[in-house]
């Protein structure tokens, strides 16, 4: 289990989702991925500029969360 500063919960996302923070020489990197009971969905990658996660990064993860679970 990761923790704070490397990882947090995203329940805007939905539940099971987390961001994991990833720190290159030059740029901050984060992770959404979303926890289930049998795999780990990765739900998006990007490049961290400010210090909130953009909506637009928040709507696409929402979407592709749903898309997979009614997959299911």
């Amino acid at each position: 289990m990761l923790s704070l500063p490397m990882s947090r919960s995203m329940p805007t996302i939905g539940a099971g989702c987390h961001e994991l923070r990833v720190q290159g020489r030059d740029v901050s990197w984060r992770l959404i991925y979303c926890i289930d009971a049998d795999a780990i969905i990765v739900l998006e990658v990007f490049e961290k500029k400010t210090q909130a996660t953009p909506q637009n990064v928040i709507k696409v993860c929402k979407q592709r969360l749903s898309r997979y679970r009614s997959e299911e």
